[in-house]
């Protein structure tokens, strides 16, 4: 078989991609085997590969793939999620561009542009996905939007509503007045942002008095409806039952009293405007105050705003302080630093906002799923110091506001027959609906035509909560074979940015419509950061093209690149030339290959013992590193697991085992011997396949011929043996001893071909078992066991052996002693300089521990340094 001199990764990677699909290796079906199942986090649905994407789905790849090869029936669903708010803004500002006008639409034809976008540009992602190897069942491809997965959402929301768990509230939301709709706590995010703080004055009614009033929003102040003090204030007892006059509107305004207000903050005078702040909105309830909402949806002020009508919230700030201070009233303006919340999404900075809007009552629900990670520890979280995180979230949570004034998404199955605020009913279908209407209403007469249903939408996570249920139609279907069979899944790996938004509610919803948890372990994988640890992103220009790193690298490159990364806390710190470090990993072990395969064969050859032991040891050593890798995967270590194998096939396999079987130049190697390469060659394969599965599937089928039933995807992890570990201890011991014999060739410029003696003073009583291996890898023409110090000879220490190469013919003695004696007197004259310095009782005492050390290591290894080099003067002097 033709063995290109060159890995070419693209044409590997395209081969052998198209190979495993046509063979369907991706794909489950229930069996009588263990299952091994992960649901993919859905990416939105138009977006495109970003680093973040590329380390989640290798670490997803990694862990479905090794399950395969460990006999299970692994299952990864792929899919991709509606995300609503940045969809629905994305088809907006294309049909902008196209000079249509949202609003002028209705709801059908902008969900058929909406339908239109998603077609065009959805599942670009998935294509994407496959480029890097990912090995996901793509038969079972789902989106939250298709129309089993919307039955179970609506379903799931008439049940909770049944059960009196949702419900309909007016209540302060955090509004986004871009993408004009609510956001949960959770989709808001908080920024430091310096701003000011305005102090206004208040004329008090019917007199010269004012008081004054701090606030960092003056627009807000034509939505005044009272001012409230202290009772126990003694600065204002005189406002008292009186009234305050709002600047620039002139309304007239109580002055109330609660003890809400702290008297060591500010003026003690609070300025109450319950439409736009959710304080506010408690005093003005308790006190029962007017509510001004001053703002259109867009954040721009209302017939309210006065002469500021159809502005800006923040022009109008400007011009309003501007207006106050001509008309006298500010009184002076500090700077301040204020904690501002934006939209996760947009990033418009958040207005609080008086609504009526759907909520699930979270108080209950969230009770097993604090148990199941908290206490019962049936869901592990790894790394485990997410578990406080998720404990401040669970038990300081609040209902959840699950509408949005949104088009794109599921349609809120409420349906309204008349216009008082409990006139409506909950229902599956619009027959349903109508049915229940007629009987809520007592109006058999009702027609279809006077129902309406509600124009809101659901948040998008509450399609994407029952993600692991409903891939299996568990929710619609609730005994159905596969959902019983693949549901709880295994693993979930996620970010830790969505524990709450997404992993949280998961495992909520799987303990209320399962009585299970949703998965046994959640891996949560840190950012990637550039090498300055700054988060990547467009506008700093530091995140890659994934899909141009592939091409450069090739997807395994990439895929080792991610996970050799060094870990910074949880966060990864993404170094490009770990990429290029792939690669190269890459070509060694294709070089590797090729070697073994170009030896040429004698089978009459018996199999030399240095082999024998060669092999013996790299079996041993194999099988220790896999009992290490095992426990990394154990615990979601995969670099760990990664660098494990890397050492392993780099330095072990490539490094040493190759080195001690290759036969000489020109010489042919023996059967036994190769056999032994290629199996322990197919053994590193198999461990290296859930990592780099290009490469190692490219080897395999180059090995051999293979049927489509031996493929590498499929084949079988390998059986743990017992190890032999007094082997690996006498080789690590022996490979020092090869180590040392190179460094004298190298520093004596003897060449490699020139056979030389070698003789040792055996203190360490080390066994023979690998002297065969020695004298092949030294070239040694002798190698002697003596007792005492060969004469003339060079010699080096491993531990308490002494080593002895003699220098006769191989060196000029008189050049050698020359460059021993001035080694000697430099390393001595550095030993006095070090041992001045620890004699000095101030140093000693004063310098940092670490510093101390480290001098005394010094003199420590230049003690041992002077040693050697007067024995291989002695030796050369005789």
């Amino acid at each position: 078989m033709d063995i290109p001199s060159k890995y070419n990764a693209l044409s590997v990677e395209k081969k052998w991609y198209n190979y495993w699909m046509e063979n369907n290796y991706f794909h489950s079906t229930p069996d009588d085997r263990e299952p091994y199942t992960i649901v993919i986090p859905p990416p939105n649905v138009t977006g495109v590969l970003h680093m973040g994407h590329m380390l989640n789905n290798t670490i997803q790849d990694v862990l479905i793939r090794r399950a395969r090869l460990l006999g299970k029936n692994a299952c990864w669903v792929p899919g991709t999620d509606h995300a609503s708010i940045a969809t629905e803004a994305k088809v907006v500002a294309k049909l902008k561009s196209e000079g249509i006008d949202k609003n002028d639409l209705s709801r059908d034809e902008f969900l058929k542009h909406a339908w239109d976008w998603t077609e065009e540009y959805g599942g670009v992602i998935l294509e994407q996905l496959k480029k890097l190897g990912c090995s996901c069942d793509w038969d079972r491809t789902k989106f939250t939007m298709d129309d089993d997965m919307s039955e179970a959402v609506i379903k799931v929301f008439v049940d909770l509503y049944n059960k009196g768990l949702i419900y309909r509230g007016y209540r302060m939301v955090n509004w986004d007045p871009e993408a004009k709709t609510t956001l949960s706590d959770e989709e808001v995010e908080y920024i430091e942002k310096q701003g000011k703080l305005y102090y206004v004055n208040y004329k008090i009614e019917g007199s010269d008095e004012t008081l004054t009033i701090a606030t960092t929003r003056p627009e807000t102040i034509l939505g005044d409806t009272a001012i409230c003090i202290n009772p126990n204030d003694p600065r204002h007892t005189n406002l008292k039952g009186k009234k305050a006059i709002v600047p620039i509107s002139n309304r007239i305004v109580p002055i109330i009293e609660d003890d809400y207000v702290d008297v060591e903050f500010g003026t003690g005078c609070l300025k109450v405007t319950p439409a736009h702040d959710e304080n506010d909105k408690v005093l003005g309830d308790k006190h029962q105050l007017e509510v001004i909402d001053i703002f259109n949806e867009d954040a721009t002020l209302n017939s309210f705003g006065l002469h500021y009508e159809g502005q800006d919230r923040f022009v109008v700030r400007k011009a309003i302080v501007k207006e106050l201070e001509v008309l006298g009233q500010i009184q002076k303006i500090e700077d301040y630093n204020n904690r501002v919340g934006i939209s996760e999404r947009t990033k418009a900075i958040i207005e609080p906002r008086l609504s009526d809007q759907w909520f699930l009552k979270m108080e209950d629900l969230v009770k097993p799923a604090i148990k199941a990670v908290l206490q019962d520890d049936d869901v592990k979280l790894f790394p485990k110091k997410f578990e406080n995180t998720y404990r401040h979230w669970m038990e300081n949570i609040r209902d959840w506001n699950i509408s949005r004034q949104l088009l794109w998404g599921q349609q809120i199955p409420a349906y309204y027959y008349g216009d008082g605020k409990e006139d409506f009913v909950v229902a599956e279908s619009l027959e349903d609906a109508l049915v229940l209407a007629k009987d809520k209403s007592s109006n058999p007469a009702l027609e279809p035509s006077n129902l309406t249903q509600d124009s809101d939408a659901l948040d998008t996570w509450f399609s994407s909560w029952l993600w692991p249920m409903s891939v299996f139609d568990g929710i619609r279907n609730p005994e159905n074979e596969e959902v019983k069979y693949y549901y709880p899944t295994n693993d979930l790996v996620t970010g830790p940015d969505i524990l709450f938004f997404w992993v949280a509610r998961m495992i909520i919803a799987g303990y209320e419509y399962k009585d299970q948890k949703p998965f046994e372990n959640v891996y949560l994988t840190g950012l990637v950061r550039d090498k300055q640890r700054r988060k990547m992103s467009k506008s700093l220009g530091n995140s890659p093209d994934a899909l141009k790193l592939i091409e450069e690298y090739g997807a395994d490159g990439v895929r080792v690149g991610l996970l050799l990364s060094s870990a910074a806390g949880n966060d990864l710190l993404f170094d490009e030339g770990l990429c290029q470090q792939g690669k190269q990993f890459a070509n060694k072990i294709w070089n590797a290959f090729r070697l073994i395969k170009g030896w040429e064969i004698d089978d009459s050859l018996e199999q030399p013992n240095s082999s024998s032991i060669a092999v013996e040891w790299y079996e041993a050593k194999f099988q220790k590193v896999m009992l290490e890798i095992e426990d990394h995967f154990s615990k979601y270590r995969l670099s760990d697991a990664l660098m494990a194998m890397y050492k392993l096939i780099y330095d072990d396999f490539c490094g040493w085992f190759l080195e001690m079987i290759k036969p000489g130049y020109q010489q042919p190697i023996d059967v036994k011997t190769l056999n032994a390469a290629i199996a322990l060659l197919e053994d590193n394969l198999k461990i290296l396949h859930p990592f780099m599965p290009f490469l190692t599937e490219e080897i395999w089928q180059l090995i051999t011929s293979r049927t489509a039933n031996e493929a590498l995807i499929i084949s079988k992890w390998p059986t743990s043996k017992a190890i032999n570990k007094d082997l690996i201890d006498e080789f690590d011991f022996v490979s020092e001893v090869i180590s040392g014999i190179r460094n004298v060739r190298k520093q004596k410029n003897i060449a490699n071909k020139d056979a030389i003696g070698f003789s040792v003073v055996n203190h360490e009583n080390v066994k023979p078992t690998f002297d065969e291996v020695i004298t092949k890898m030294g070239n040694l023409e002798s190698f002697e066991y003596v007792t005492e110090a060969v004469d003339g000879a060079l010699t080096y220490r491993v531990k308490s052996n002494e080593y002895f190469i003699p220098m006769e013919g191989n060196i000029d003695v008189d050049v050698e002693i020359k460059k021993l004696t001035d080694e000697l007197n430099y390393t001595e004259g550095f030993l006095k300089s070090v041992q001045k310095k620890l004699s000095n009782e101030r140093f000693v005492n004063n310098a940092p521990e670490q510093v101390v050390a480290s001098e005394k290591k010094k003199e420590a290894d230049a003690l041992a340094k002077i040693e050697t080099i007067k024995a291989s003067l002695a030796s050369l002097s005789v």
